[in-house]
């Protein structure tokens, strides 16, 4: 039966990139995001190519592994393909493009899965990455070397290493299938989105739960306020729901939207085409490409030297903290040399250097003069206050107090 719920995508060049490389489909049972690789040539006819391919998945399957085995050898195919666009155009030659797609068999979403686009499900109010992202600094999180949130900023973030392009003529495809209910919510975004609005944020504008159209319009926004450096497209399905259903024409977005868009001209200027950006030539600089062995080995050393680096720099600033700490301790403590007070030991008044605090087994104050005055000789008044310790501005001060004493001493012999 045809899926039941609502969907809408969107795509945009983003505020940097002068041409749309992505291309995105939303169907009756078929939802795809194809990000093309920018920097390369044919990027937007290597997205394009591959949405062609794959719209005639659009229809009902009869199980979820017909559906399956289906979106894996459509995809796999797509391959040759884009090698058969690369031999007939040299121009082209590296072109290649990242796909992601869910097929709906009734309760069930098929999934399809190469490159860095993603994959989300909101349920119950939680947005989960279904996808696992085939990029380098994604290997780097999987051996334990980066944190996620490392991998977020990490300069080599978009290194792909699995890719559907003219390279290999037998990608590996993740394939799977996972059921779904009434009321998920299905993303399927290029990382123009992902790598630009995180998941909270995500998460909040679901929470709305607006309407498919004006979610993907509103993430549209985040990620051009967010600056867009890449295109950014948005395929969102929801399962169910009030929302109108599929009326029967697919919509078709980015450079597959284009009835030309996988006629390749005789020569492609190397110029950037897109009248909205016409001096923005770097815009075109390279964000995906599928690297070869002796790249990734340079690449992993490059990230064992980057991991040392830290190190150091994670030592010398606790060296520097360290050190620090200690200046300032030696600073308190001789700032407490300069203060005195006086007070009692076993049986006298005694003159203290220092202060009277301590911290743990660590004391601040050490005895300076033993008077000579024993206690048992001063009025109770003056004893307790001794007990109670003196405090002095200086060390004529304390010595002054203790004239004081040792007056009170003489005069009352002890008396109350």
């Amino acid at each position: 039966m045809v899926f039941q719920g609502s969907s809408a995508a969107i795509s945009h060049t983003g505020r940097v990139r002068s041409n749309n490389q992505d291309s995105g489909y939303s169907g009756s049972n078929l939802f795809v995001v194809a990000d093309g690789m920018g920097g390369h040539a044919g990027g937007d006819v290597a997205s394009a190519i591959a949405i062609d391919r794959i719209q005639h998945l659009d229809h009902h399957f009869e199980s979820t592994a017909e559906a399956e085995a289906a979106l894996r050898t459509t995809i796999t195919s797509t391959a040759q393909d884009l090698i058969e666009a690369a031999q007939e155009r040299p121009q082209l030659a590296g072109l290649g493009t990242t796909v992601s797609g869910i097929v709906m068999v009734d309760e069930y979403a098929v999934i399809g899965h190469i490159g860095d686009s993603r994959i989300y499900l909101y349920r119950d109010g939680a947005l989960t990455q279904i996808t696992t992202d085939h990029t380098f600094v994604q290997r780097l999180v999987e051996t334990g070397r980066i944190t996620p949130e490392e991998a977020r900023y990490h300069p080599r973030r978009s290194v792909l290493m699995r890719v559907l392009g003219d390279m290999d003529a037998n990608p590996e495809v993740d394939t799977f299938i996972m059921p779904t209910r009434p009321g998920d919510r299905w993303l399927l975004c290029s990382d123009g989105l992902s790598g630009v609005v995180d998941e909270t944020h995500i998460t909040k504008l679901f929470d709305r739960h607006m309407p498919p159209a004006r979610t993907a319009d509103a993430l549209l926004k985040q990620a051009l306020d967010g600056g867009a450096p890449d295109n950014v497209t948005i395929v969102i399905v929801d399962v169910g729901g009030q929302h109108p259903l599929y009326t029967g024409t697919p919509t078709i977005v980015g450079s597959a939207s284009n009835p030309d868009g996988v006629v390749v001209p005789a020569s492609r200027s190397l110029l950037p085409t897109g009248w909205l950006h016409p001096q923005r030539a770097a815009a075109n600089v390279p964000s995906h490409f599928e690297p070869d062995t002796e790249y990734l080995e340079e690449l992993i050393e490059e990230d064992k030297r980057r991991a040392r680096r830290r190190r150091i720099v994670g030592i010398g600033a606790i060296v520097l903290l360290i050190a620090a700490i200690v200046a300032c301790a030696w600073a308190f403590y001789d700032w407490t040399q300069t203060r005195y007070y006086v007070g009692t030991d076993q049986d006298s008044v005694v003159i203290y250097q220092g202060i009277q605090q301590s911290i743990g087994p660590i004391t601040f104050s050490t005895v300076y003069e033993d008077t000579g005055i024993l206690l048992e000789t001063l009025p109770d008044a003056w004893l307790f206050r001794a007990e109670e310790t003196i405090p002095a501005g200086s060390l004529e001060h304390a010595q002054q107090i203790v004239d004081n004493l040792r007056a009170r001493a003489t005069d009352d012999g002890g008396d109350s």
